[in-house]
């Protein structure tokens, strides 16, 4: 008897998580910004480098900056997430130019991919359900510069660690639809491989702040 009602508790509560659990798919877009951080390294047409970049998102510009996030909700309250952000860096002109490179950003893009832990608090003004996240992982950066003597890099690179903050709200339009607002902020380390020459290299700490704007599918 006793083996009978544990079987059934058991069976009772793999029955609850399972219906508590929740697979939510979100999409967004928003305006992003990145405020100045030092690049070095070694120059590809020889010596060293060292300055300050004041980079621009350029966030509607093609290629846009997005994000995809996949979350599993095995509470009601918490989850795990994963998720891509591409983000986008551009150095001006006059600040890349004493350098010496004529091109040099991270524009298809400053890929991020982080695992998240998630927070929620399901209808607690009404249809509007807050959340806040927290993630690591690493930074998938399209490499995109030129030397002013015409030494190119233009590939993916695996660059370094990236970690992430989220905190926004949701309204809910149904069991299955939601739009959300969040803001976001992200900080990923760069150790690039720069070609041409005797090869160099780029490194630098980029931090991101964005105001996201996205709809999410919960099933």
């Amino acid at each position: 008897m006793h083996k009978v009602i544990l079987c059934g508790a058991v069976a009772g509560a793999m029955t609850a998580s399972a219906a508590a659990a929740e697979f939510e798919l979100s999409v967004y877009s928003g305006w992003q910004t990145s405020p100045h951080s030092r690049v070095s390294g070694n120059h590809p047409d020889g010596g060293t480098y060292n300055g300050l970049i004041g980079w621009d998102g350029k966030s509607f510009q093609a290629p846009p900056y997005y994000g995809l996030r996949g979350t599993w909700w095995n509470t009601e309250r918490s989850g795990w997430a994963l998720e891509l952000t591409h983000a986008k860096v551009y150095a001006p002109a006059a600040e890349r130019a004493p350098l010496n490179f004529s091109r040099l950003e991270f524009t298809d893009g400053l890929n991020l991919i982080t695992a998240n832990y998630m927070r929620r608090w399901p209808g607690k003004w009404g249809n509007v359900t807050p959340y806040v996240g927290a993630g690591l992982g690493i930074a998938l950066p399209h490499v995109d510069v030129t030397t002013t003597g015409g030494a190119r890099t233009y590939g993916y690179q695996m660059t370094g660690p990236a970690a992430r903050l989220i905190a926004g709200a949701s309204y809910k339009f149904n069991d299955r639809w939601n739009m959300f607002g969040e803001y976001q902020f992200t900080m990923s380390s760069h150790k690039a491989t720069l070609q041409g020459g005797a090869g160099g290299t780029l490194n630098t700490r980029i931090v991101t702040n964005a105001i996201n704007i996205g709809v999410g599918y919960s099933f």
